[in-house]
Parts: structure tokens; sequence; C-alpha cells
């Protein structure tokens, strides 16, 4: 028999069930990776298992039950339907499996499945547009430290970022053509957030937030920087969808502490935009590819509520690319390109 190429795609990951006790045993195992929380050892468990899973995990649970179908996790659900349509794109001359960073099915057991296959080559495909150590670095190493444990290893190449590639642009925009975009007064790209001590140790030029305006236009300098990706999407999209510059805006979600991230937070751009009178606001959210408790919860209710309490009437949010078949094209030609 031929030896195929294998293909795998990782995503973050999901509680089991939308259960206190599962939701615990998740965010105990994402917010103790060094790569998510960048702190010591000791301070990170302290930290992790004393005070903010024991503080969040209800309150957590509680959202994911209000997001949780009777498929199951969104995530998961979307990511084996993924699969499953890339490998008929690909056919029998490669394997498509899928991966979550965190919970199952876990990186340990299906790199152990792939391992009998005695692949010829092995793509590892992040299944986040935009590079960050706490994802897509995450994800890599996790994925070498299994790796070392084979006696042969096929030849390996790793998909670091895609942020503008032709065909996931166009992606999000036939989301976004779903709409009537005249109807709206303005158009929110919101990116989920970061540390700033994070994206300042990825920096090797010296140059990171060094200005308001380092990360809104890539260059040799910032080209691996996450929050000059997200701009380089915003932007691309906007010029696929031929919107006015003066009614688009960038914003980053999902802080968590008292610590500086990145910057315009998502709760005061919200505000801000009600406050300037704006009424009808359509929200994208590029840094997901399947939609999750970010996009279904965190902006279809929370913010969708911030919004309209401070004079805001409608905000929408464009899908996640979820089963998007051109989505699907994307993700085709990156392992093609490999």
């Amino acid at each position: 028999m031929k030896a195929k190429t294998g293909v795998l795609l990782v995503n973050l990951g999901t509680p089991q069930s939308p259960r206190p006790k599962d939701v615990h045993k998740y965010l105990v195992e994402f917010l103790t990776d060094e790569r998510v929380m960048d702190v010591p050892w000791l301070q990170r468990q302290l930290l992790v298992r004393g005070i903010i899973v024991p503080r969040r995990c209800k309150t957590v649970a509680a959202t994911y039950q209000s997001i949780w179908t009777p498929e199951g996790s969104p995530l998961l659900t979307y990511g084996i339907q993924v699969q499953r349509l890339l490998q008929e794109k690909l056919g029998d001359s490669f394997h498509v499996s899928l991966a979550m960073r965190y919970q199952t099915p876990s990186i340990p057991d299906v790199l152990k499945e792939l391992e009998k296959m005695h692949l010829k080559e092995l793509i590892i495909l992040p299944l986040f547009p935009h590079y960050t150590s706490a994802t897509t670095g995450s994800i890599h190493q996790k994925v070498m430290e299994q790796l070392k444990k084979w006696n042969t290893l096929p030849e390996l190449r790793f998909i670091n970022s895609y942020p503008t590639h032709p065909l996931l642009v166009k992606s999000f925009s036939e989301n976004a053509r779903a709409f009537n975009l005249s109807h709206y007064d303005h158009f929110l790209f919101s990116f989920h957030g970061l540390p700033e001590r994070q994206i300042k140790k990825a920096d090797k030029s010296g140059t990171c937030l060094n200005s308001k305006i380092c990360c809104k236009q890539i260059n040799s300098d910032n080209k691996h920087c996450y929050a000059a990706q997200c701009h380089a999407t915003a932007q691309a999209i906007s010029n696929h969808l031929q919107l006015p510059l003066e009614h688009t805006s960038l914003c980053y979600q999902s802080r968590l502490g008292r610590n500086p991230w990145l910057q315009p937070y998502a709760t005061d751009t919200l505000t801000q935009l009600a406050k300037l009178g704006i009424k009808k606001l359509l929200v994208f959210s590029p840094a997901f590819v399947a939609d999750c408790l970010e996009t279904l919860y965190e902006i279809k209710v929370e913010y969708s509520h911030l919004f309209k309490k401070q004079g805001g009437e409608q905000l929408d949010l464009v899908p996640s690319l979820n089963t998007n078949l051109t989505w699907i094209q994307t993700l085709e030609d990156l392992v093609l390109k490999k």
C-alpha cells in the first residue's frame, strides 16, 4: 500500500460536557499551559487551581450550557465536519485527522494512531489563522514532544499562519454577504486578546508597541506579530467587501486579569461606538474559524447586551467559517502548497 500524507488539524479544545466538573478539568489543563499563562510554574498552579478556576468554573459552565447543542460542543462538532469535508477534497492519498490541544481528541492519542500508518509526510495545520505562542506555538510544541518518541519520522511540515490567505478572506466575506451590509452604520473586527507582555516577548526587533500604529501595517519587523496579522486580516476583508475605512474599527476581546492586554478593549470600543451614535453594528470575529464560546456567547449575548445598554439598537455577528466550502478550499490549498 502506498504511504499517505497525514494532515493533522488542531483546534484549541472544549470541555467534554458543560457540567462543572468537565469544565473544571478543561480550564485547568488550558490555563496551566506554560505558553498560555507565561508565569513561573508554582505561581501558575496557585493562580489557576487556587483562584481562577474555582472562581470562574460555575459561571463558565453555565455559558457552555447556553451554547451546547444536541450534537455536543459546536467547536468540536464543526471540527469533525471540517475534517470529513477536507478528507473528501484531498482524496485517498491523504489521511486527515482532527485533534484538540486540550481535552479530546488529544494530540498524543491522535498521533499514536498516525504513527501506525507509516506516513510519508505529516503536515501540522493549526486552525488559527494568526500566530501566537499560546495557540499555534503551544500546538507545535505539544506535537514535537510526542514526535520525539517516534523511531521513524516522516517528513514534517508545520503551518505557521495564514492571516491574509485570499480564500480565507473570501470565506469571511461570503459569510458577511449573507447580511445586507448597507443596513449597518459600522463594522467591528473583534479578535481574541493577548497580554501585552506576550506580544513583546515574541518581538525580536525591539519595535513592538512603541507606537499606536506599529501594528497597523505588516513589515519585515512585525510579520510574525499577532496584532499586525489581525490588522492585516481586517484590512483584507474590508478591502474585499469595499467597506469604508471610516466605518470600521478593530478591538480585542476576552481579557483575563488586570495586566495590560492588547488594546482597544472590546467593551470600551462598544461603549464608545454607541456614544458616537452608532445604532446598527455588524461584528466580525476572524480569529475564530469555528463558532465557540467567544462568538456564540461573548459576542452574540454579552456584547449585544452591552451595546444596547449604551444606546445601540442592533448588534449582529458574522458567523465563523464553520463548514463554509471556500474555507475547506483554503485548507486544501494550504495543504497542497506545503
